[in-house]
């Protein structure tokens, strides 16, 4: 497996709400691995996580830059935590969806985590695409047009989708491996 991800941009999309070690974890394995990570919200200069096994808001981040100014263009992969309301947040922004969109016209790899293939509902990415995600958003999935299955870890194409914090170890092996393989031809929207 290719871990060097030396020169490729990595765009971390959240709101507030996401889980907070589906987000810490994987960019410290991007960051270990040689990748520039960008923090990119629509919440302006720090965005909260969600700490699941505190049951309660967790730590605060530096947003890097503002959805109003991303572009997919200036990036090689997405990365999308979960959390519920994370995602759920997301999904009604315009400007997210197109931005997650974007990255699936471009055939660029994208990664989601439990509650983060929610907002791929939406941009309407996840038509006959093998995927997995956190049990409850099972069905939004599957009436997208998406095969879902109960697994740790699924790989389509450049799109890696895992079910649970749990699951971040392999989540993160078969994400650094998709996102050094660069453009995948079956990457579409």
């Amino acid at each position: 497996m290719n871990q060097n991800l030396k020169g490729k941009k990595v765009a971390i999309l959240v709101a507030d709400g996401f889980e907070q070690s589906e987000f810490d974890k994987p960019r410290q394995a991007l960051i270990e691995a040689g990748a520039t990570v960008t923090v990119v919200s629509p919440v302006e200069d720090q965005v909260t996580a969600w700490d699941g096994n505190a049951n309660d808001f967790g730590d605060a981040f530096d947003v890097d830059q503002s959805l109003d100014s991303a572009n997919a263009d200036d990036f090689d992969a997405l990365l999308l935590p979960g959390g519920v309301k994370n995602p759920d947040t997301l999904r009604t922004l315009p400007k997210a969806v197109n931005f997650a969109r974007d990255f699936f016209e471009a055939g660029k790899p994208v990664a989601a985590i439990c509650h983060g293939p929610w907002l791929l509902v939406e941009a309407d990415v996840v038509r006959d695409r093998k995927v997995t995600s956190y049990k409850s958003i099972k069905t939004d999935l599957k009436n997208a047009g998406a095969i879902w299955s109960d697994s740790a870890v699924v790989t389509d194409q450049g799109l890696v989708t895992s079910r649970q914090p749990d699951d971040i170890p392999q989540f993160i092996d078969k994400m650094i491996e998709e996102f050094a393989e660069g453009v995948h031809a079956g990457q579409h929207a």
